[in-house]
């Protein structure tokens, strides 16, 4: 089972039996949410909160993809690998292959050190993973199921450091990826990238951020039915700091060239904190600085993105001053020539976790992690300017999440357990 040179694992009877009886359990407890444990060990150093690990793909059934880190050979290293979940609910393991067929290993380093995974129109699987200031750390699959090889040569920008890899795939099967790029003192831009799936090459579409003493923190990406790019990212006192502002929002379109902010104005790429199409902007007492333990001003820390039709829809959370240190889960959404924004949750501290989809019947669905509690994963819904919030999974005390709509219309949830080392499936 732990051969790394093989293409892939399937699951054996004993834990396929163990996840259905979870999954049952849970589907007891809520009836609308399926729960499975990803039959495989994972690494505590699986957590992040910028990350892209979940990928779905409908062909003759729903097929799901979760990039995770597996432990490694010591307490302090990792093993990336994807866990594939076909459509008859099977499960089978893809390690990430160096040159010599053995699996990749890497330091761990918790919120920059994870996978991030994305499928392209040929079946090809694309994970990027392990990178905070380091070369390219880039792994695909040569035809579809096939087995996960460095292919790290094959990208621009060769030497240079790299950090916050997120990417989605297109209606055409094309990806995009967006990554911070460099690891100067001064300032560190932010990229966006273009796989071209018929001709099975990178490129560099822009730098899409950048500005003296800042640095760019990439957050999501999505792409609509005509193909245009949504860009969510985050801005930092340079070198880096784990308190961002000026959450701001960015649309490319590859047909034109032009990169333009929600409401179609043209906007000069790269953007800075004053040219932004900012989201959240600054408040009382918010400073910019580079102080992780000591600042306890006003700050953006986690956002994702997701679209109603072409428009962009976000949940994000923000430490006002008057929050009592709480990272509180809010909603944006263009209105006028600006954004609106609607508090989702204010009850207590929140993990540095959070999604966003969009549902035809129920509109917009935030998923939060509060920081403690026998119940941790919530899915809210808003109505008539009320937000109500539920457990997705409860009992289970899940500390990260990321979460993914698939084409049959579900929310499909990946949810790392830290203390307790597991993943988890969940669909709803």
């Amino acid at each position: 089972m732990r051969n790394a040179g093989a293409r892939a694992f399937t699951t054996s009877a004993a834990a396929l039996t163990a996840a259905v009886t979870f999954a049952a359990t849970a589907q007891a407890t809520t009836a609308t949410t399926v729960v499975e444990k990803v039959p495989y060990a994972m690494d505590s150093s699986n957590q992040a909160a910028w990350w892209t690990p979940a990928a779905t793909y409908k062909g003759n059934g729903e097929y799901t993809y979760f990039a995770f880190n597996e432990p490694g050979t010591t307490e302090t290293t990792h093993r990336p690998a994807v866990a594939r979940r076909a459509p008859d609910g099977t499960w089978s393991r893809l390690p990430l292959l160096k040159s010599d067929g053995t699996q990749a290993e890497f330091t761990d380093d918790n919120g920059h050190n994870q996978p991030s995974v994305a499928r392209d129109g040929s079946g090809r699987l694309h994970v990027f993973t392990s990178m905070h200031c380091d070369t390219w750390r880039y792994f695909r699959s040569d035809a579809a199921g096939g087995s996960l090889t460095d292919h790290a040569g094959e990208l621009p920008d060769q030497g240079a450091g790299i950090t916050y890899p997120v990417l989605t795939t297109a209606p055409n099967g094309d990806l995009y990826l967006a990554a911070r790029v460099g690891c100067a003192a001064d300032q560190r831009p932010g990229k966006l990238y273009h796989w071209d799936n018929a001709t099975a090459t990178w490129s560099v579409v822009a730098t899409f951020g950048s500005a003296l003493n800042r640095a760019a923190y990439p957050d999501d990406l999505q792409v609509d039915a005509a193909g245009r790019v949504h860009l969510l990212y985050e801005w930092s006192k340079a070198p880096a700091s784990a308190f961002r502002h000026q959450l701001s929002y960015l649309r490319y379109d590859p047909a034109t060239g032009e990169f333009t902010n929600h409401a179609g104005a043209a906007v000069t790429v790269p953007t800075t904190p004053d040219t932004s199409d900012v989201l959240q902007g600054l408040t009382a007492g918010e400073e910019w600085s580079t102080d992780n333990t000591g600042y306890t001003g006003p700050a953006v820390q986690s956002a994702k993105l997701t679209l109603d039709g072409s428009t962009p829809k976000v949940a994000f959370r923000y430490r006002s001053a008057d929050s009592a240190g709480d990272f509180r889960v809010y909603y944006a959404y263009p209105s006028g020539g600006g954004w609106a924004r609607q508090t989702v949750y204010a009850g207590g501290q929140t993990a540095a976790a959070i999604g966003i989809t969009w549902d035809g019947t129920e509109g917009k669905r935030v998923y939060y992690v509060t920081a403690a509690g026998a119940d941790r994963v919530f899915a809210a819904t808003e109505a008539g300017g009320a937000w109500t919030s539920s457990s997705v999974t409860p009992g289970l005390t899940a500390d990260r999440l990321a979460v993914r709509r698939n084409a049959d219309g579900q929310d499909v949830l990946y949810l790392p357990d830290t203390a307790h080392t597991s993943l988890y499936y969940a669909r709803r």
